[in-house]
């Protein structure tokens, strides 16, 4: 019995931060652990372009970091196939045969598309690579016969709209693709620095490859409770954003310890950070030395990418031919 097949992908827009880490490479290292799923894991270089096609000079740079962080958080490219999107030219051939056959009303509705058009109002969103993207989307899962997407909440749409247009290609020629499940992520609330959601665009994010000063920096930086003006003032954890962290890297005893000292006042927020500092850091150490190997070969990341490609071409190409044996072209 086949092993369910799981895919997912990142765009390669900047440096990873520890939003990226909690809402999306703790479940693919999940899944890929699990030993019932055959994990595909791409560098979306293509999606990157949806929004910053006037920028693609780092792309390639900002791919190459990516991988170096996925392999060092837990990745392992002996379980899991990791390759660049863009590699795989059979990606566009099916985003191409996918965009004959998906209605435009399909596309407009996608609130995703709204949202990121008021959002990111200082760019020219006005492409259609930017309103297509859920189509190239689409086949960049189906391609691999995915049978689950591991997404949060807000990205359920994306999914549904690839369920939509798989099932629409089999009512029109012929049965070729599993219709994808969602695989829904319990993301933590981990904010900004500055009490935003954690995003590069807002330059309030604590990066994986932080260190040291850089790091300890950014954390004395964070947000706290705005009720709590004076250190032998009562804290309100449950609203702290350090707290959110606490509770992810101290461990269950030691956050409990940490509210209750917060609520009696028994620690200030300064000496709470830097307990919080200590001890992220302390976690990090084992990835930010694989970090520093992987940085210091990059030969070895290209020849683990190349395998990648290799395995994830070989897949594309098989479902291709029966992409095209459907069509009748």
């Amino acid at each position: 019995m086949r092993s369910k097949r799981i895919v997912s992908g990142m765009r390669p827009t900047g440096r990873l931060h520890f939003g990226n880490l909690h809402g999306a490479l703790n479940k693919w290292i999940d899944l890929q652990n699990d030993g019932r799923y055959e994990c595909y894991y791409f560098v979306a270089d293509w999606h990157a372009l949806t929004s910053d096609y006037r920028e693609t000079d780092h792309v390639r740079d900002y791919a190459v970091e990516m991988v170096i962080d996925w392999l060092s958080v837990g990745l392992d490219p002996e379980k899991s196939t990791i390759f660049v999107q863009s590699d795989i030219k059979e990606h566009a051939e099916l985003h191409v045969l996918l965009s004959m056959i998906t209605p435009l009303a399909w596309l407009e509705r996608n609130p995703t598309y709204k949202e990121m058009k008021e959002e990111l109002i200082e760019k020219d969103l006005s492409t259609y690579g930017f309103l297509g993207y859920p189509v190239l989307q689409a086949a960049d899962i189906i391609i691999y016969k995915a049978s689950g997407v591991p997404v949060g909440v807000d990205q359920l749409p994306h999914v549904e709209l690839t369920r939509e247009i798989a099932r629409r290609f089999n009512f029109l020629y012929r049965e070729v693709f599993p219709i994808p499940e969602p695989i829904l992520t319990e993301v933590p609330k981990l904010l900004g620095i500055d009490g935003r959601k954690m995003s590069k665009s807002y330059q309030n994010s604590i990066y994986l490859g932080d260190r040291d000063k850089e790091f300890n920096a950014k954390v004395e930086s964070m947000f706290t409770d705005p009720q709590r003006m004076r250190k032998n003032d009562p804290g309100r954890p449950e609203v702290c954003n350090v707290y959110s962290f606490h509770e992810l890297y101290t461990g269950k005893e030691g956050s409990m310890e940490i509210g209750e000292d917060c609520r009696s006042a028994r620690i200030g927020c300064v000496a709470c950070k830097r307990k919080l500092a200590e001890r992220m850091l302390e976690v990090m150490r084992p990835i930010h030395e694989r970090q520093d190997f992987y940085r210091e070969r990059p030969t070895l990341v290209r020849e683990l990418l190349a395998r990648g490609n290799a395995r994830a071409a070989e897949e594309a190409r098989r479902t291709m031919t029966e992409v095209r044996e459907a069509l009748k072209i």
